[in-house]
């Protein structure tokens, strides 16, 4: 069993259905029938991140919206994905990118990957949370630090990514205390490298931290620019068939 710190022993969130946030799959063109999986009627998907060309691209891509409007006709929010690159990026920059996604593909809200974690980052997230959210009434705002971040960052989106990494180190990992005090639905784990025969200890692990939004693939980052998001899991059949249906937002 991995070590892990529960904030109030004995409430794990044992009853927790998980559904899945999809980090970013390969061009629709490069995945088709991953992409039209995704919208299959039943698959618990809560969120899917739009990443045309490392953001939204320099024009419209017909192939991409497609496949946005596919998923939003099934039911499942379709995110822009912002890159903060940990906060170095300007504000102007990222809201331009933003105006592109809503132009273009008609985006339900916004994944900020590589989101900083830092309490003296914070102003800046909250500007920029403040002016998605202004375009986009009812913007689902995902931050993706891939760690725990300072508690405050929880006020301005709707989730938190607080894990993003390999199996090797997700087995072992602890939880912060401070997420005690925010519903599971808050968070969400992204975790490449589990095995086939790990993924109930993962699906556990989720649940005991009290993550709702879960992406486990048994596919991994070695082999240089190997992207783990990039494709579905080996065991797409079954993580579905473990976290079940009906959990769809």
């Amino acid at each position: 069993m991995p070590h892990l710190t529960s904030a109030k022993p004995g409430t794990a969130h044992t009853d927790l259905r998980p559904g899945l946030g999809v980090p970013g799959l390969a061009h629709p063109l490069l995945a088709p029938a991953e992409w039209a999986e995704l919208a299959r009627p039943g698959t618990p998907v809560h969120w899917v991140a739009l990443d045309v060309a490392d953001g939204p691209g320099s024009r419209p891509d017909p192939h991409c919206l497609a496949a946005a409007v596919r998923l939003r006709n099934a039911g499942v929010r379709v995110l822009g994905r912002l890159d903060t690159t940990y906060g170095a990026r300007s504000f102007g920059e990222v809201i331009s990118e933003a105006h592109r996604y809503l132009d273009w593909y008609q985006v339900d809200g916004f994944l900020l990957d590589r989101c900083p974690t830092e309490r003296t980052a914070l102003p800046e997230i909250r500007r920029t949370a403040t002016a998605l959210r202004a375009l986009r009434d009812g913007a689902h705002l995902v931050l993706g630090h891939g760690t725990h971040p300072y508690p405050g960052y929880a006020e301005q989106a709707d989730q938190l990514i607080t894990f993003s990494g390999p199996w090797s180190d997700y087995r072992w990992s602890q939880v912060a205390e401070w997420t005690a005090d925010h519903p599971a639905d808050r968070f969400c784990h992204l975790v490449h490298g589990v095995p086939r025969g790990h993924l109930e200890e993962a699906l556990r692990i989720a649940r005991w931290q009290g993550a709702a939004t879960i992406w486990f693939t048994d596919r991994t980052d070695r082999g240089g620019n190997t992207d783990p998001w990039a494709t579905m899991p080996g065991y797409w059949d079954d993580i579905v068939s473990r976290i079940g249906t009906g959990v769809s937002e």
